[in-house]
């Protein structure tokens, strides 16, 4: 069974700020930094974008090995956006993955596996597709 996720995004009177909330209540901001007219409340949107990324690697690898019942301990990812510059085409996104805990080669190997299959990677290397409308 898969679940709806649903997000809102709402301007207000600070210029590029935007009021973020969800299904399930939780509420953040999104901004832009002050050299681009913003008021730096919130993360940038590529930001939120690689947040989504390291979360969704985090907590997969968690998940994982909680039920092998390995001895991760704790990861730490760090995630860059066009760290070369902007690429002719495409999108580059680094991602450095720190496992820790007493984990041997192999379990570290599988986990990096895991990593490149958390569902929010498959959703950035997979086709998207996005139906804009206007409303009311």
């Amino acid at each position: 069974m898969t679940t709806l996720s649903t997000v809102y995004a709402r301007s207000g009177t600070v210029p590029y700020t935007v009021s973020l909330s969800d299904d399930l209540d939780h509420a953040w901001l999104g901004d832009e930094p002050p050299d681009t007219g913003g008021a730096n409340r919130g993360p940038d949107p590529t930001r939120l974008l690689l947040s989504s990324l390291g979360a969704c690697t985090v907590i997969t690898l968690q998940m994982y090995a909680a039920r092998k019942q390995w001895p991760l301990a704790g990861v730490e990812v760090e995630l860059q956006f066009n760290p070369a510059g902007k690429p002719k085409s495409g999108t580059d996104i680094t991602r450095r993955i720190v496992l820790q805990g007493e984990l041997d080669d192999a379990q570290r190997a599988r986990l990096l596996q895991i990593a490149n299959a958390c569902p929010i990677h498959n959703v950035l290397v997979g086709e998207v597709r996005i139906d804009s409308s206007l409303a009311g």
